[in-house]
């Protein structure tokens, strides 16, 4: 038997086609009916278009993809001879800037995808306002952003060589404000702990002590014997080195090196999206993949009693909220406004070159690469995080969400299984 199902509320959204037999889910075809052609749109224009181009990918993560394909034209310079040296300065403007993004989009997720949905899945309506939880939580971190970044979305500050903002010290006490704004709300409404003190727990042991909206989606995920659904390959890929994580691959906790020369995009029958391997293989993409190459101790303690499952996935996302914050302080505490915020000068630009960047978006690895020949983009490619995630798979192996979705005996289980890869139908379709 199979049956339809159209996903929505995922930036577009996607068709589902369950097989089912003996009351179970046996296989998943995931297809996405339009497409949008932002490669071809960026064939034979200047390659600093794409600097505002590729962040019209998608209306959530378009900061990552400004960023990207900054770090694609300056690999690309380097490669020509240019020398590009960024300042501390701009670093950490840049990381910022990420950082905020990634906390806007997993605070949305959570408040208006995963704990509606997961309430409607058991029949345990809360009564609360989520949309509000949501639109409060990730417009002050991205009042944040937009202070170095002019506006949110579509910004386009991030240049080669560095940023255009030169911000002044009142600047950095507003973004620090309105940082701290967002971690009371985090103590107070998600965890209904200090942040430090939830930060301090390692072990799965300890999560008795959360609280706040988070504890409760964990409470109803456990209390209805779901902790160990959506389990996949346990294969974990990073490719960004932006912020404090690190590029890697995981097969379950065995960490290895990674080179992008060895990703390859597939074409898959029946939809528009492309899928994705590494070395012939799938793997999964985004903040449970960084926890687990990064060896973050609570996900690896949670990953060794649950795998990765659709509990151990959603705990990472929001998780990294806490990581991410915290770290942003940082970045805010050391920044040196005297530096210079562009260190290239004017001057001619290379004609010819090929260059290649990859940033972790909310969804996982970014990856775009470009040749560029006369002064003018001759192609240019872009990996985008749902495709590793998405990905059809081969004879061998399912998807990675394919994978998580067989077995379970209900379409709106597995949707909602679907949805805990943060799925994204607008980048995947680009």
């Amino acid at each position: 038997m199979i049956i339809k199902k159209l996903i929505e509320k995922i930036e577009g959204d996607a068709e589902l086609d369950f097989t089912f037999n003996k009351g179970q889910i046996e296989d998943v075809k995931i297809s996405f009916a339009f497409y949008r052609g932002i490669e071809e749109i960026l064939s034979g224009k200047d390659p600093r278009d794409a600097l505002v181009i590729t962040p019209r990918v998608c209306g959530i993560c378009n900061h990552a993809h400004l960023l990207t394909a900054v770090h694609t034209l300056e690999d690309g310079y380097k490669n020509a001879g240019l020398a590009i040296e960024l300042s501390s300065k701009a670093k950490k403007i840049r990381e910022f800037t990420l950082a905020c993004e990634l906390i806007q989009n997993h605070s949305k997720w959570f408040y208006l995808t995963i704990l509606p949905q997961l309430e409607n899945l058991l029949q345990e309506q809360s009564g609360e306002n989520h949309p509000l939880k949501a639109s409060y939580f990730s417009s002050t971190i991205t009042k944040a952003l937009a202070i170095f970044g002019g506006q949110w979305p579509h910004s386009s500050y991030a240049v080669p060589g560095g940023v255009t903002c030169d911000p002044t010290y009142v600047d950095v006490m507003q973004a620090e404000n309105l940082l701290d704004d967002t971690i009371r709300f985090y103590e107070q409404i998600v965890i209904g702990l200090p942040l430090e003190k939830y930060l301090s727990m390692e072990t799965a042991s300890s999560l008795h002590e959360l609280q706040g909206d988070f504890g409760r989606c964990m409470q109803l995920i456990g209390m209805n014997n779901m902790a160990r659904e959506g389990q996949s390959h346990d294969h974990f890929i990073v490719f960004g080195q932006d912020l404090f994580f690190h590029s890697g691959k995981a097969i379950r906790t065995v960490i290895a090196n990674v080179n992008m020369r060895y990703v390859k995009e597939t074409i898959q029958e029946g939809s528009t999206s492309k899928g994705v391997m590494y070395k012939g293989r799938v793997y999964e993409a985004g903040p449970l993949a960084r926890a687990m190459v990064n060896k973050e101790p609570i996900i690896r303690n949670l990953h060794k009693l649950y795998k990765d499952s659709m509990l151990t996935r959603i705990f990472a996302r929001m998780h990294e909220v806490a990581l991410l914050m915290q770290y942003s302080k940082t970045l805010l505490k050391e920044l040196r406004l005297e530096e210079p915020s562009c260190t290239l000068e004017k001057g001619e630009l290379p004609g010819d070159f090929e260059g290649s960047g990859a940033v972790e978006a909310a969804r996982g690895s970014l990856i775009h690469h470009t040749t560029v020949k006369n002064g003018k983009i001759d192609k240019y490619d872009i990996i985008v995080p749902t495709q590793w995630n998405l990905s059809h798979g081969t004879e061998k192996e399912e998807g990675v969400a394919i994978k998580a979705m067989i077995g379970s005996e209900t379409t709106e289980e597995a949707s909602f299984i679907f949805r805990t890869f943060d799925v994204c139908s607008v980048c995947t379709t680009q």
